[in-house]
């Protein structure tokens, strides 16, 4: 499947994104010469700000975007020793050694199975290690609903086979569960919906257009894919009010669990 990520639409609301990567990093509890792996770093820019503010021994930044892992070199270089990126599916990925820190910051909703995934993180820690994930949980947002209407209409659907991109992402309840009985000895689970003030109506699509849209585009043809976005952003400029600068609340779940031993 093509590589359809584009970082600099992706960066276009860097601060933004940081917002909760913040509450996240608020959230471990540092210890010296922590090793860390940070699960869909993207560009880099979060993951060595991760190395820096808990001084790890060693950090290693995974993606299976090479659009996106075309800076890490460079952030790498800036970050200091520790450091490094390698381009992996992070669904596949298994440690050469077990980590002080399991880090995701909005990219394991790509990964499907939830059940089995948070267990399967939780046994691949170092004893007394740490997972921290921050998850978009944001399907009842109308920016969401569109766009499954909009794909699971003609041409679309037929091009597309019936595929629709639905979120894996669970309750905090059950992801309290999972951790719990994964043998996390001791746990925080929450949601937080942030209000991200953008230009205006249109700056979702642009958001949309570099996250869950590259799902989209990485399955069509590029003119399809092209009119699936015009489309799209249409049907959200009917619906969304014409306020400038615009509101958007967005829904994440932060998870952190430390488990035993």
């Amino acid at each position: 499947m093509p590589d359809t990520w584009d970082p600099t639409c992706y960066a276009r609301f860097a601060d933004e994104r940081s917002q909760p990567f913040d509450d996240l990093l608020a959230l471990i509890v540092r210890a010296p010469g922590m090793s860390i792996v940070d699960l869909g770093c993207g560009d880099g820019a979060l993951t060595a700000r991760l190395h820096r503010a808990l001084s790890a021994r060693h950090t290693l930044g995974l993606d299976s975007s090479p659009a996106m892992l075309a800076a890490s070199a460079a952030r790498a270089a800036d970050a200091g020793p520790g450091l490094e990126f390698r381009c992996e599916d992070i669904a596949r990925w298994r440690p050469e050694a077990p980590p002080d820190l399991l880090f995701s910051h909005a990219a394991l909703h790509w990964v499907p199975d939830h059940v089995s995934l948070v267990p399967r993180l939780v046994g691949l820690l170092a004893p007394g290690g740490q997972l921290a994930v921050q998850l978009p949980a944001n399907q009842d947002d109308v920016s969401q609903q569109l766009l499954l209407e909009v794909a699971a209409e003609a041409p679309f659907a037929e091009a597309l086979g019936g595929w629709l991109h639905r979120t894996p992402v669970l309750d905090e309840r059950h992801y309290a569960r999972l951790l719990h009985e994964a043998g996390c000895v001791a746990q925080r689970v929450g949601s937080r919906v942030y209000v991200h003030t953008l230009p205006g109506r249109e700056a979702v699509a642009e958001w949309m257009s570099g996250t869950t849209l590259t799902a989209y585009r990485a399955r069509l043809p590029a003119a399809l894919a092209g009119q699936l976005v015009r489309t799209y952003t249409e049907r959200l400029r009917a619906v969304l009010p014409a306020r400038q600068p615009f509101p958007f609340y967005f829904r994440r779940l932060l998870l952190w669990g430390r488990r035993g031993g």
